[in-house]
C-alpha cells in the first residue's frame, strides 16, 4: 500500500468522520461514508495527490458519496403515517438535549444536497464558491439551497426557540394634502 495514502487516511481521517457524521447524523453510517470514499480515493491516489487540495478532493467524494446513498436510500424507504412512531426524545432538566434533539432530525430531514450546503458552510467553514467546487454546481446554486434550507428549518415548530424574533413592519405616515 501506498506510504503517502496510509500517511493521509492516519491525519485525516478524524476530520473526515467529523463530516461524516454531520452528513448522516449517524456515527456507524459515517464510518462506512468515510470507508467507501477512502476505498475511492485509493483507486485514484494518483489523481488525487496531483489534485491542488487532496483533501478538498476526498471531501468532495464524501459528500458525493453521501448525496448517492441518499438518493439510492430514498428510493427504497416508505414513509411512515404521522404519529406511528412514539418520539424518542422527552424533556428533561438540561433542556438543551430536546433542541439538540430537535436541530439534528430537522438538519437530518433536509435533502441531502441542501444538508451538504449547511454542513459544508457552518462546519467546514467553507465559502459559496468552494462548496460548489465540492458538490459540482453553480455558486447561485449553491446560495438557492442554502436558501431552501432555511426557508425549510425556519418553518419547522420544534425550532422555533432558535428563530430570531419577528421583524416589525415600519410604515410610513399617511400623506395629506398638507403635507404636499
Amino acid at each position: 500500500m501506498d506510504e503517502d495514502f496510509v500517511a493521509y487516511v492516519e491525519a485525516r481521517t478524524p476530520a473526515l468522520l467529523r463530516l461524516a457524521y454531520l452528513l448522516t447524523g449517524d456515527g456507524h453510517l459515517a464510518e462506512d461514508l468515510v470507508q467507501e470514499a477512502l476505498t475511492k480515493a485509493y483507486q485514484r491516489w494518483d489523481r488525487v495527490q496531483a489534485a491542488d487540495n487532496p483533501h478538498a478532493y476526498v471531501r468532495r467524494i464524501v459528500v458525493t458519496q453521501h448525496i448517492g446513498w441518499r438518493r439510492r436510500r430514498a428510493a427504497g424507504e416508505l414513509p411512515l403515517a404521522p404519529g406511528s412512531v412514539p418520539e424518542t426524545s422527552t424533556g428533561d432538566a438540561s433542556g438543551g438535549v430536546v433542541e439538540r434533539d430537535a436541530a439534528w432530525r430537522a438538519l437530518a430531514g433536509l435533502p441531502a444536497r441542501q444538508r451538504a450546503v449547511l454542513v459544508l458552510r457552518y462546519y467546514e467553514d467553507l465559502p459559496d464558491a468552494e462548496i460548489a467546487v465540492v458538490l459540482g454546481v453553480a455558486v447561485g446554486t449553491v446560495r438557492s439551497l442554502a436558501s431552501r434550507a432555511f426557508a425549510q428549518l425556519r418553518g419547522l415548530p420544534a425550532l422555533s426557540s432558535y428563530a430570531p424574533p419577528p421583524l416589525v413592519a415600519v410604515t410610513a405616515p399617511a400623506t395629506t394634502e398638507e403635507h404636499r
